[in-house]
């Protein structure tokens, strides 16, 4: 079927200078926000945001799971600083150890990385009040408010923030680009000026001052710079209520910013006789785009991997100038002195989560597990990385024909960024729990003010149920003009003075080059068929690949590659500083760059990667060569072998689960998470015997726990190290975790509760039918070990 969009004549100038955002004197690339995308350095500026709780993982770890992140394509590091993590006693305020909030500050400069304090004084981040110390509350019956009684301590607070922070703001050369006031708050706009005002006396200085915006927020004018999140899935809506409207709307390609369903358990949806944030005035940029989902008691989502990649390519073709993702690393909630600190019933709040865990299903897990969502938003992010500053300017342009309602599945939904000649078009054929149908016989007519029409694919494709993807439309690199490829930019690189554009395939769609005939010379491919027709040099028939590279000499002598990776090898494509120059590197593991180290996380006994260009220097690990291979284009490098000589795991029931405990409710009816008690009295208890070795091993060895119930807690002795939700999913545990003064020979106790047949629970499909069980079906070790990867 054709489809048609016309994009508009490029609108006027945005607006610039009329919000009172300024860079510290003499910054070399000063930030500025325009009324539609951000600058830096005086060019279009598409930054990439992710949400890390530096009180909520090991401070030992920051900088490995920092460059992890880094090399995922998050640009900017955003982090809740919580009160009652760091100030749980009055007047005993910790910033040492993993509240070390300066030195995570300091390891964000280090590596190149932005970062966002987002300091409250209310955060929530599913922590108990909020984030609020219990005496701050007891102090005020009028949280959140100018109340004196409020505003004293709070002061305090924003002073201490700002002493851990001095000079790392952008005046010194510091990374903070950002600081959030608040969140969530969506009727005060005078008290959020008057939290700005008490920030910025403490000394916190930022070029951006920002706040959440979702639900109809009022804001002060102007003095804040609104942010915008959508969510796959929510925990926090009612066990019964379905896959809510409010997260469906965010795989449509729309204009509307606003979401009104997030956080709606604790406000109301709208706020009556808030006028909305004007859209005329600031970029549509984000803060909260769900890169996972928590599970609570009641409700608990499962989050697939092309759920995230969906949402986010969506997002930029909605018109986001600024992806920015809760969470992008899961964490662990820290113990605290007095008492448990996660949301929960017991502290009044609507939703129970579990009492340690915030894994968030997030592409980086609680133990810095890589999921399959990194994969999946990285390549997004190469794309962002190289394109942004031509697709931030653009404007989000919908076809003609829109899908009717949130309910149309038959529509394809599909959006152009695009100026007055070139563009980049978005497809989107993915949701979660309703498969959206092929669209057979589809072909793209998108018609530019300033340019000829381009009507892609010469003939006409599928597009398969689940995919989701972007394509360029007249695309320069290098001198050559790539009219339109029915494959996705993923990054350039430099091969022996070539420029190598690298493109991801998209299964079940044909591979098609279209190139300017009059930016080309020559033309070699090694396989599919070469047409020239209308002007064009027309490429088809291309097996996507690591060999796939069609070599072209453009009309102005310049050597440009285009490599077509297929979809699967394109997923574990990095593009990453290493020995001395910029390279693409294939791993299906974890990569990190590291100055002149790349380092490879990996479990398999024979990790092994591809690189383009190739060292000049054989690379080596410890000293020891490493083989290399011819790989298409690249060259594969592998590792020596090693083999885990443990025996594997196993758990040994030593009590069977009673009957399943009477549930309990809570706020708004909700189902209440078992007490303590119940699992003494109603838990299956096994017991898993731990490595001998365990102190020497390397950061990131799990036991993965395969189990039906309800809920599981793992206990060292008496120490409660880990929990977990029943949804389906594999129960990792982190060994490197455990406390170094528990009693470690007595393994660790497994305690797992069945569910009862009445319980007011949402679980997915998925996890199947579990009532009245509790059972650990398998335990096995996950081991990560990093590999130090360096030339010569």
């Amino acid at each position: 079927m054709p489809h048609l969009l016309r994009v508009p004549a490029p609108p006027a100038p945005p607006l610039t200078g009329h919000l009172p955002f300024a860079d510290a004197p003499g910054a070399p690339d000063p930030i500025e926000v325009t009324s539609r995308y951000l600058t830096r350095g005086g060019r279009p500026w598409f930054p990439v945001s992710g949400e890390f709780h530096y009180a909520r993982y090991p401070a030992r770890d920051w900088e490995e799971e920092l460059l992890k992140m880094k090399a995922g394509g998050v640009t900017v590091v955003a982090s809740y600083v919580i009160w009652i993590h760091h100030e749980e006693i009055e007047g005993r305020v910790r910033f040492d150890g993993d509240r070390d909030l300066r030195r995570f500050a300091e390891l964000c400069a280090r590596h190149g990385l932005d970062f966002i304090p987002r300091i409250g004084p209310w955060c929530h981040a599913e922590v108990r009040n909020g984030g609020f110390p219990d005496w701050l509350l007891a102090r005020t019956r009028a949280p959140r408010t100018d109340d004196p009684a409020y505003l004293e301590p709070v002061r305090g607070w924003f002073t201490a923030i700002a002493q851990q922070l001095r000079g790392l703001d952008r005046a010194h050369g510091g990374p903070i680009v950002a600081i959030q006031i608040e969140n969530e708050l969506y009727d005060q706009p005078g008290h959020l000026l008057t939290l700005k005002r008490m920030a910025q006396a403490a000394g916190l200085s930022a070029p951006l001052w920002t706040s959440t915006a979702w639900g109809g927020v009022r804001l002060p004018s102007d003095e804040l710079l609104p942010l915008y999140g959508g969510y796959t899935e929510t925990f926090w809506t009612e066990a019964d209520g379905g896959w809510p409207d409010t997260c469906r709307k965010h795989f449509f390609f729309t204009h509307q910013r606003d979401d009104e369903g997030i956080g709606a358990d604790l406000r109301p949806t709208t706020v009556r006789g808030g006028d909305p944030t004007p859209t005329d005035r600031f970029p549509w940029a984000t803060c909260e785009l769900g890169g996972g989902m928590a599970v609570a008691y009641h409700r608990r989502p499962r989050v697939e991997p092309d759920d995230i990649g969906a949402l986010g390519l969506t997002k930029i073709g909605c018109g986001s100038v600024w992806q920015g993702y809760y969470m992008f690393h899961g964490g662990t909630n820290p113990a605290g002195e007095l008492t448990t600190l996660q949301e929960s019933h017991a502290t009044g709040y609507p939703n129970d989560l579990p009492v340690l865990t915030y894994d968030f299903q997030a592409p980086l897990g609680e133990y810095g597990q890589v999921r399959p969502s990194y994969h999946a938003l990285r390549l997004q992010h190469l794309l962002l990385a190289d394109f942004g500053d031509l697709i931030a300017p653009m404007e989000s342009v919908l076809p003609e024909r829109q899908p009717a309602s949130q309910s149309d599945r038959d529509t394809l939904r599909w959006a152009v960024r695009g100026d007055g000649t070139s563009g980049f078009l978005f497809v989107n054929n993915h949701q979660p729990h309703e498969p959206l149908p092929a669209h057979p016989g589809t072909t793209f007519t998108v018609d530019f003010p300033d340019a000829p029409a381009l009507t892609l694919p010469s003939a006409p494709v599928t597009v398969p149920t689940g995919a989701y993807f972007c394509w360029p439309l007249r695309l320069d690199i290098a001198g050559l003009r790539l009219d339109w490829a029915t494959a996705q930019p993923v990054c350039r690189v430099q091969d022996d003075g070539r420029t190598v554009l690298v493109l991801a395939a998209t299964d079940g769609v044909p591979v098609e080059l279209a190139l300017d005939a009059g930016t080309v010379a020559s033309v070699d491919t090694p396989s599919g068929a070469v047409d020239k027709a209308d002007g064009r040099v027309l490429i088809t028939g291309l097996r996507p690949g690591t060999d796939a590279l069609v070599q072209v000499r453009t009309a102005d002598g310049n050597d440009v590659g285009l490599l077509v990776l297929d979809a699967t090898t394109a997923r574990t494509a990095y593009r990453g500083t290493a020995w001395g120059a910029e390279r693409l590197v294939l791993s299906p593991d974890s990569v990190v760059f590291d100055q002149d180290e790349l380092r490879v996380h990996s479990s398999a006994s024979r990790p092994s990667f591809a690189v383009l260009p190739t060292p000049a220097r054989p690379l080596t690990v410890a000293g020891a060569p490493l083989s290399a291979t011819a790989d298409g284009v690249l060259t594969r490098w592998t590792t020596e072998d090693w083999a885990d000589e443990d025996s594997a795991p196993a758990a040994t029931l030593v009590r069977p689960a009673g009957p399943p405990p009477t549930t309990a409710t809570g706020p708004l009816g909700r189902a209440s998470a078992p007490a303590d008690e119940h699992f003494a009295a109603c838990a299956a208890e096994y017991h898993v015997k731990l490595p001998d070795d365990l102190p020497h091993r390397p950061s990131g060895t799990v036991l993965r726990v395969h189990w039906t119930g309800d809920v599981a807690r793992a206990y060292v002795g008496d120490t409660l190290v880990a929990d977990q939700f029943f949804s389906g999913r594999v129960w990792d545990i982190g060994l490197d975790r455990l406390p170094a003064a528990a009693p470690r020979n007595r393994g660790l106790r497994l305690l797992l509760l069945p569910l009862a047949a009445d319980a007011p629970v949402h679980l997915p499909e998925r996890a199947g039918d579990v009532t009245g069980r509790a059972a650990v079906w398998r335990v096995e070790w996950g081991t990560s070990r990093a590999w130090a990867v360096r030339a010569g």
